[in-house]
């Protein structure tokens, strides 16, 4: 099961009163379609889920899909640290008729990999849709193995993983090791080359809001087997991946769109605004690619 090449990993529009401002997360869903992207995530860290109520995520899901329709897959966040919270947002999200869901690896309460094997198994069970599993232990505190990850590849509904190691030695096992229908993500723009030219299928990106074409045109010159023009592709891309990491995400994307002219409003705490530094920073990248 293949999303396509780009999938944007979306942030969330704010207005200035801190609501979510869900006319502008559809404007923007359907700006990045038409720059790149086959897919959006709504609601994933750089969504600022852990922010969103349960109740403004399925407004914007509903938003977002009813905006986008048949021109691109959308795909919503559907992770957590409780199994049986997950289960019933999923089982409530069935409904509405989504493409994907994307499930973290559950952070904080470090399951053993039996736990992550079990977790995973029982929202294959209830997703009426495919699901990409996120493997993220720098922010989770563990890591779903490679041997955990193969065997859930055996179940109906765990079709992806969104591969955020950034090991290249764990990309190795798990592209030696998964089937061939089984599609990984690079779950980090600065890796999509490695990841790609190694088998993965493309990138849930947060650059991909900036430089989405290009990031395109990259991943595909692969798949063309055109390495030289994809490699300075993204040698021309790595100071944005970079740029849009130099604090925490998605600080760093949602400054860089407003100074763009994308009024996508602010952050909600513990998130804040990017220092003067940072702004200038982020400015400057930008005058560097001819974006402002």
């Amino acid at each position: 099961m293949c999303f396509g090449d780009v999938i944007t990993a979306m942030i969330t529009p704010f207005h200035e009163d801190g609501s979510v401002n869900y006319e502008k997360g559809q404007e923007l869903a359907l700006y990045l379609l038409d720059h790149g992207s086959d897919a959006v995530l709504i609601c994933g860290t750089t969504g600022e889920n852990p922010t969103i109520s349960e109740e403004e995520a399925e407004t914007l899901y509903r938003e977002v899909k009813a905006a986008v329709g048949d021109r691109g897959k959308v795909i919503v966040g559907a992770g957590g640290n409780d199994t049986a919270s997950v289960l019933r947002r999923i089982e409530k999200y069935n409904s509405i008729g989504f493409d994907g869901y994307l499930s973290v690896v559950p952070y904080y309460n470090k399951p053993t990999q039996k736990g992550l094997l079990k977790h995973f198994t029982a929202i294959n069970d209830v997703a009426s849709c495919p699901v990409i599993i996120y493997n993220i232990p720098g922010r989770t505190g563990i890591k779903a193995e490679t041997d955990t990850i193969v065997r859930l590849a055996e179940l109906k509904q765990i079709k992806a993983l969104k591969e955020s190691t950034g090991s290249v030695d764990d990309l190795s096992k798990l592209m030696l090791n998964l089937p061939k229908e089984f599609a990984v993500y690079s779950g980090d723009d600065y890796m999509t080359f490695t990841a790609c030219t190694m088998g993965a299928v493309g990138v849930i990106s947060v650059a991909s809001h900036i430089v989405g074409t290009d990031i395109k045109e990259m991943v595909r010159a692969i798949k063309r087997n055109e390495l030289e023009k994809a490699r300075n592709l993204h040698l021309k891309l790595y100071p944005m991946f970079k740029g849009m990491f130099l604090t925490a995400n998605p600080i760093p994307v949602k400054t860089a769109l407003n100074l763009m002219g994308f009024a996508v409003g602010g952050f909600r705490l513990p998130m804040c605004e990017a220092d003067e530094q940072e702004v200038e920073s982020i400015r400057s990248l930008l005058k560097a690619y001819d974006l402002i």
